[in-house]
């Protein structure tokens, strides 16, 4: 299919990430995944490459291009010739952002300049024991003290939580108020900031992920995100960026099982012809065809709306929840359709089908974004 939100500019860019990640990525994925996170060296590369924070200022180390197609582009590239499980986009749109749009002058100096250049990485510490998507659930807190705040708390399940130079960590700074907390961006060799071992999860194992704790960690006001009590809408803010970028790699994921899967079953045969001639196997990958074909288009039409600031939280919700139940019927079709093979490891779609699982628990679970569609037609428990 002809994806029409794409100029020349855009796929010479694309031309050009492919270059860089089947260079700089794919000869080490398999190291990458066996050890349990990819390489700092790979961010410097990427930065080197004018791959990280494209948006920021040029002040800042960026390029000054806020067109989340370019971003679009090194996700599907990324997951195509590369890994899933190296986050690049969640360093660059997902994190960095809170600090150009929060962060005074020194603040962006500081951090979004090495950012750009992949010497700081960064991570956002949200999601802890006894909250995930219930932000307001956060029990983690920081109390003025000594002309700063003093933090402790835990944090776990953290993207980049190992690499990371800089963490910006949500605590509750009004004990009685629910939803009063403050971003506070917590740096490596802080005293009183752990973090434990990676943590072992059922896939993306290219990607870190660690439990961090704060026991006392003396945090100035230097390094506090706007107004400490205004932390919920902040991350509110960016949660339908967050969720869009969830639908892109799941589309991106089903895509590339789709293309490992269609030339696997030209080629295998049973009964003396190839599996692809057999009727369920042709009807099986064109409903899969039809269906992300489908999906990809509306994909990249809220692709558009987000870069002309339109696009709302409830269909940005409604994307995540589409694309990552397409995504993970998609790659259970493709292992199937590849039997015994599938469950090899040796074979991409098994890694696939592992890595693809947590789409529909991360960035918001499934219920969540039901219920957030759910009440945004106006269907509420108070109706009754």
């Amino acid at each position: 299919m002809k994806r029409l939100i794409f100029d020349s500019d855009h796929e010479q860019f694309r031309d050009f990430v492919a270059r860089f990640v089947r260079n700089e990525v794919a000869p080490h994925v398999d190291e990458w995944r066996a050890q349990g996170r990819c390489d700092r060296s790979v961010f410097e590369r990427a930065g080197e490459h004018g791959l990280l924070l494209m948006w920021a200022d040029e002040a800042y180390g960026g390029v000054g291009v806020s067109d989340f197609r370019y971003e679009q582009i090194v996700y599907e590239e990324m997951i195509r010739h590369g890994d899933i499980g190296v986050y690049l986009t969640l360093h660059s749109r997902l994190v960095a952002p809170y600090i150009g749009r929060l962060g005074t002058a020194e603040q962006k100096r500081r951090w979004l300049t090495g950012a750009a250049s992949g010497k700081t990485i960064l991570a956002i510490a949200m999601t802890e024991p006894g909250a995930g998507s219930d932000l307001a659930g956060i029990r983690a807190r920081a109390e003025r003290r000594n002309g700063g705040w003093v933090l402790n708390g835990a944090k776990t399940y953290i993207s980049n939580g190992l690499n990371a130079d800089a963490v910006i960590v949500a605590a509750r700074t009004h004990p009685n108020e629910r939803r009063a907390f403050g971003l506070f961006v917590v740096e490596r060799g802080m005293p009183g900031f752990e973090r434990g071992n990676g943590l072992h999860k059922l896939g993306l194992d290219a990607q870190d992920t660690a439990e961090l704790f704060f026991n006392d960690v003396w945090v100035p006001d230097e390094n506090v995100l706007g107004d400490p009590a205004s932390g919920f809408s902040y991350l509110a803010e960016g949660l339908a960026e967050e969720r869009l970028l969830s639908a892109c790699q799941s589309i991106a994921h089903a895509q590339v099982a789709f293309d490992l899967t269609l030339p696997y079953v030209k080629e295998r045969r049973a009964f003396g012809r190839p599996i692809g001639a057999m009727q369920n196997t042709r009807f099986t990958m064109a409903r899969m065809r039809a269906e992300l074909d489908a999906m990809q288009t509306w994909v990249d039409v809220l692709v558009t709306e987000h870069n002309a600031g339109h696009l709302d939280a409830a269909t940005a919700a409604s994307a995540k929840l589409l694309t990552s139940e397409l995504e993970n019927r998609v790659i259970d079709s493709c292992l199937q359709l590849h039997g015994g093979a599938g469950y090899m490891e040796e074979y991409r779609i098994s890694r696939m089908y592992r890595d693809a699982r947590v789409s529909r628990i991360f960035a918001g679970a499934s219920e969540i974004m039901l219920e957030i569609i759910g009440r945004s037609v106006g269907l509420t428990e108070k109706m009754a």
